[in-house]
């Protein structure tokens, strides 16, 4: 264990829209459709940073996906440091650097070295995943298995939102098994992690200049100590990562978008554990998965292809697919029953309607976890009707009156480094 004293944090406040709803930004997976390249989704995400940018979303974040053909997210920090130089003032960030692929000493120096060249403007996101050996469904920031295991049981309401159960169990699937193995060995993740506690611990110290590991051999590393950076920690379950963020007093993105079953658990298991550190008050995003357009006929048309996306990522020997056209995926009543129950969670808490649908959707979400800020994330096939789902949810999110505007207004952190 290292021993260090963590650097303190001020959450500067962002500003809140004039409709006095929460802070929203976005989760981009640079989503590759049916037809295009990897590296078109690439050249698209970064063109849409500077559309959210300019629409007044907070942050941008990417995530970490590996030998997925439907996803051209695999590179956060390179991702964030081309749309950082692109844009004026939206956040850019990771969510999430997995720790079972990246050192947790290397996504802090790729980090820091961003944040170098754009202070007070970058996030890092830290997750674990990619661990299977046990029948576990990889990474912790993507997968049933692990909230079937801790989420609550069985559906429910919570304050008007919809909470499923979690999805059933599939160790047992041999294909799904071998995939994430395999994919394992080719990306290279041969690293052990320590525990999570003592990986959040070493980028603590470092930017602290107080790091000393176990024998008391001090370490410096000078893109990350002093670092203006945000710190963050991603999870999907009321497990490790939610209680070590709350031990830490860091901020916690929780993963509603992924394991909905979890999420209501996931944010109370923090909130339970957070003792002033990092952050003197938890701070909470609730992510989601939103489809927003002119109407609400436009938008489930366009939302049709969203369950053989999950069905891929849940089973089959490839992962994500390709995002298939609208149109070309089986009515929801002709699919087999166990397809249905795999991917039925994340189908059913979609939010997918016309802009006053969705906008009143997400506030019973904010209002059911109490989440500080919300993270959307959006996947169609044509890039222009993510692009357009962005600016109604943004026009309307902004504009229009939140039902609780006065009550316990908070502040987006910045969590720039005070000394």
């Amino acid at each position: 264990m290292s021993s260090h004293q963590h650097p303190h944090q001020t959450a500067t406040p962002g500003q809140r829209p004039a409709s006095g709803r929460v802070p929203l930004s976005v989760l981009d997976l640079a989503i590759v459709p049916e037809g295009a390249t990897g590296q078109d989704a690439v050249r698209r995400a970064v063109g849409l940073a500077r559309d959210l940018d300019r629409l007044g979303y907070h942050r941008v974040w990417y995530a970490e996906h590996h030998l997925s053909p439907g996803v051209g997210s695999a590179s956060p920090a390179v991702l964030a440091a081309a749309v950082a130089a692109r844009t004026e003032r939206i956040r850019v960030g990771s969510g999430a650097v997995l720790l079972s692929t990246t050192s947790p000493l290397v996504a802090a120096e790729q980090f820091g070295t961003i944040a170098a060249l754009h202070p007070g403007r970058v996030d890092l996101g830290l997750g674990r995943a990619f661990s299977p050996p046990k029948g576990g469904q990889g990474k912790d920031s993507d997968g049933p298995v692990r909230a079937a295991r801790t989420g609550a049981t069985g559906p429910r309401v919570v304050e008007g939102l919809y909470v499923p159960g979690a999805p059933p169990s599939n160790l047992n699937d041999s294909v799904l098994r071998e995939r994430i193995l395999a994919q394992k060995r080719i990306v290279g993740a041969s690293r052990t992690p320590v525990s999570f506690r003592d990986e959040l611990d070493l980028v603590l110290g470092l930017r602290a200049g107080t790091y000393r590991d176990e024998h008391g051999t001090p370490y410096v590393s000078p893109p990350v100590e002093g670092a203006d950076w945000g710190l963050w920690v991603l999870a999907s379950s009321p497990g490790e990562s939610a209680r070590v963020a709350g031990e830490l007093g860091l901020p916690i993105a929780a993963n509603y978008h992924v394991a909905p079953s979890a999420t209501i658990d996931t944010v109370a298991a923090y909130r339970e554990a957070f003792r002033p550190g990092v952050l003197d008050e938890p701070y909470v995003v609730v992510s989601a998965d939103v489809l927003v357009a002119d109407t609400i006929e436009r938008a489930r048309e366009l939302a049709t292809p969203f369950a053989d996306w999950v069905l891929s990522i849940r089973s089959g020997a490839d992962g994500a697919i390709v995002y298939p056209e609208p149109g070309t995926s089986p009515a929801w009543e002709d699919r087999p029953e166990a397809e249905r129950a795999l991917v039925a969670d994340r189908v059913d808490t979609r939010i997918v309607g016309d802009p006053e649908t969705v906008v009143r959707r997400l506030d019973t979400l904010r209002r059911a976890t109490g989440a500080d800020e919300l993270l959307v994330t959006t996947a169609t096939h044509d890039a222009d009707d993510a692009r357009r789902s962005f600016e109604l949810l943004a026009d309307h999110w902004f504009a229009s009156s939140a039902p609780d505007a006065a009550a316990g207004a908070s502040a987006a952190p910045a969590l720039a480094t005070t000394t």
